[in-house]
């Protein structure tokens, strides 16, 4: 041979694996799966969030729309249309007396309550006492009443400590009532409560005034 030939030789194909069509499919149903699995989370955490947040808002409602409070009773100032104080031997008073009293109510519905009775009293003597018509406190707001009573030093007669009193012009007093009825939450609801009053007070003679009005 004349000259060398360079011999050519083909070369060998490449070995392929494609993927198969059952893996591809295998592949895409496993991703489905991963992303309604993900979705499935997110809308659990969703749903847990909502009850977390309706079960706030439940407590929130109960404990103020929903908390029934005890209204307060007060004396809040009182006038005199009659003063007549004798201070020298065998004391005593006539005082015809404009009571201003004050029902807070706190709650978010009506109060309403019975008649009720208010006395007054010199230590344990009675000295005087006034009906308090039934009626009712409106929700978050304080009633406001002017009762008009007789305060007089009848049972007192022969009380050195009330002689006493009456001359240093510092007469105490002190008044004792009791409001019972009930409080209507959302026009459905209704809950009984008592509320009582306890006060002490002062009548300055010397000013003709009450004074000193303190209630529990």
């Amino acid at each position: 041979m004349a000259d060398n030939e360079q011999q050519v030789h083909p070369m060998p194909p490449q070995s392929h694996n494609p993927r198969s069509k059952h893996d591809v499919e295998t592949a895409t149903t496993e991703q489905s799966r991963e992303l309604r699995r993900q979705k499935q989370k997110k809308w659990l955490l969703y749903g847990i969030a909502f009850v977390i947040f309706q079960t706030g808002i439940i407590a929130l409602f109960s404990l103020t729309v929903m908390k029934v409070r005890n209204p307060k009773f007060r004396v809040r100032s009182a006038t005199f249309d009659t003063f007549d104080v004798v201070q020298t031997t065998n004391p005593s008073f006539n005082l015809k007396t404009n009571v201003a009293l004050g029902i807070k109510n706190t709650n978010f519905g009506p109060y309403k309550y019975d008649n009720s009775t208010m006395y007054f009293y010199y230590g344990e003597a009675e000295v005087g006492s006034v009906v308090i018509p039934k009626s009712k406190a409106q929700f978050r707001r304080t009633k406001k009443i002017t009762v008009t009573v007789d305060l007089a030093s009848t049972n007192l007669v022969g009380n050195t400590q009330f002689a006493s009193d009456m001359n240093s012009g510092i007469v105490p007093l002190s008044s004792r009532s009791k409001l019972s009825g009930k409080v209507e939450l959302m026009l459905i609801f209704k809950k009984k409560k008592s509320v009582g009053m306890d006060c002490t007070m002062e009548v300055n003679i010397l000013t003709k005034e009450l004074q000193n009005v303190k209630c529990k």
